[in-house]
């Protein structure tokens, strides 16, 4: 089946997407001769300039977020004979709306999010979880009608205690646009013989560590960890990890890496065990994919830490 990119832009009313797309289809770089899909998931009614677009094969549908449905999406795909896809989507909508929608074949190829810089702390403060679920998967954030006022680093940090990769945007009112350049030092030395992470740096370490690998490989770390054991799994292997919130109380989960020891301690599950150990990055079933294996040269059991719940706060 032939793949369909597909270009998401998120964001709250308001927030300057539509602009944004507006200024994308007028140029003429983005015009490759696809037969091109601009749906349009808002409510009310379509403010583009279609006579200025750069962009000539292309078909423009709003659907409204209650009827986006795989169905609808298909037969719009096999009709159109559509070949590239730009999404505009409403910021008040779960993101996982429109992943369920995708046809077969869809694969995302970019993701921006625009939020009104004005208001973005209150919407932060009183819709967390919405504001979460736009940043976490996009590759670029921009903060539209940014002031000089403004102080870069508090949108910076609500940003990253999401993701380390995303880019972030400052584009103030002028029209001068600021790529963040605000430097993250990690809370505990990398290149130490052996890292220690802290128990409330452990969700730093676990993002970093899966989100570059690489840089761990072969590397001693030392934590502490709460083990979850499967009788699937051979002898001397289990999962040690912690419990991490990332939005709010409604997302915690527990995040595990795959251990395996020779220790002879009968180890259960939620057993807290303070472990010295190697990263090797290799396959394991546990991943379906290569990934971090801990490869344990010291373990021991332990005491539970104060807070066995991990924020990036």
């Amino acid at each position: 089946m032939k793949e369909i990119p597909v270009y998401l832009f998120l964001g709250f009313l308001e927030s300057g997407k539509t602009k944004f797309i507006q200024e994308t289809f007028e140029d003429e770089r983005f015009d490759s001769g696809e037969k091109t899909l601009l749906l349009i998931c808002e409510e009310g009614e379509l403010d583009y300039d279609f006579s200025r677009f750069a962009v000539k094969n292309f078909i423009a549908e709003s659907i409204p977020p209650e009827k986006l449905s795989l169905e609808t999406l298909t037969l719009l795909v096999k009709k159109h004979k559509i070949e590239r896809v730009v999404a505009e989507c409403n910021g008040m909508v779960p993101l996982e709306n429109f992943f369920e929608a995708m046809p077969d074949g869809w694969m995302i190829a970019q993701v921006m999010t625009f939020f009104d810089a004005s208001n973005f702390k209150q919407y932060n403060r009183n819709m967390r979880q919405l504001v979460f679920d736009k940043i976490q998967y996009a590759d670029m954030v921009v903060f539209n009608r940014f002031r000089n006022e403004m102080d870069q680093e508090e949108f910076h940090k609500i940003v990253r205690a999401v993701s380390r990769r995303t880019d972030i945007v400052y584009e103030y009112e002028s029209g001068r646009a600021i790529y963040d350049e605000i430097q993250d030092p990690l809370p505990y030395d990398v290149d130490a013989k052996i890292i220690e992470i802290h128990d409330r740096d452990f969700a730093y370490f676990y993002r970093d560590l899966v989100e570059d690998s690489a840089k761990y490989e072969g590397k001693l770390v030392r934590f502490k960890g709460l083990v979850a054991v499967d009788k699937k799994l051979q002898s001397g292997t289990a999962v040690v990890g912690r419990h991490i919130m990332t939005c709010c109380e409604a997302d915690i989960s527990y995040s595990g890496l795959v251990l395996i020891h020779a220790s002879s301690l009968p180890l259960k599950t939620r057993d807290w065990i303070r472990i010295t150990a190697r990263i090797d990055l290799e396959y394991h079933k546990v991943y379906g994919q290569e990934g971090p294996v801990l490869k344990a040269t010291e373990l021991d059991y332990c005491e539970a830490p104060e807070e066995e719940i991990v924020t990036f706060y």
